[in-house]
């Protein structure tokens, strides 16, 4: 039996609002399978974004347990936390692209700290832009592409690394509907033909259509899981 690329055990989360308790995760137990493409829908408010921080080791659970690739995350020190999230694809609905840097040099950054060299970075950047259609675009300044080209640079980057998982949060929420429907195309394609785990939290129905599987969300808790 294989183990999960993400699993989470009994993940609670409490917030204080002023002297006030949000509880919002109250008890969430999920499995991602590797290859899986996996869609976390729900309301504002739901928890699926407080989900979405503790699947990336970007928060601490206040009870319970994550596990990435079987490693219980909590055992990490700072330094193994770090790397950990190096090895992690995030895609946000803000592209947190470099303006000033084209599309190939936004890609190549994030590849800078793995010792690849500068030839092999540009290779990689240049082969990844192409993946995501955007093979005519490699040396335009990111503040010359339209959101969609952004985003795709952004799934590009997130690539880069050769990531464990896709965590994508909202990615479609800043650009327009159009544009958004070909964003969730290239991203089933790279589930289906690459074989990238992806995990994707928003609230838009047909996003949540395009996907293997569907978790609903609600008050802290998985109220429904279902394969689409």
């Amino acid at each position: 039996m294989t183990t999960p690329v993400v699993e989470t055990t009994n993940l609670r989360k409490t917030y204080l609002l002023g002297k006030v308790p949000v509880n919002a995760l109250r008890g969430v137990n999920l499995k991602v399978e590797r290859g899986d493409f996996l869609a976390i829908l729900g309301p504002s408010g739901s928890g699926k974004s407080t989900l979405l921080n503790m699947i990336g080791a970007l928060d601490k659970p206040t009870e319970g347990k994550v596990f990435i690739e079987g490693v219980d995350v909590s055992k990490l020190n700072d330094n193994e936390l770090a790397d950990l999230r190096r090895r992690i694809g995030f895609v946000f609905q803000f592209f947190n692209l470099i303006p000033r840097f084209s599309a190939r040099e936004n890609v190549e950054l994030t590849m800078s700290i793995t010792g690849l060299g500068k030839d092999q970075r540009r290779k990689r950047a240049e082969e990844l832009l192409e993946t995501v259609g955007l093979k005519e675009r490699v040396n335009h300044k990111s503040a010359e592409l339209s959101g969609g080209e952004r985003q795709r640079v952004a799934i590009a980057r997130a690539l880069a690394n050769n990531p464990k998982f896709l965590l994508m949060d909202e990615p479609t929420g800043n650009i327009d509907s159009k544009t958004a429907k070909e964003i969730i195309e290239l991203v089933k394609r790279l589930s289906e033909e690459k074989g990238v785990t992806i995990i994707v939290v928003t609230h838009d129905q047909h996003i949540a259509s395009q996907t293997k599987r569907t978790v609903q969300m609600l008050d802290g808790l998985i109220i429904q899981e279902r394969v689409n």
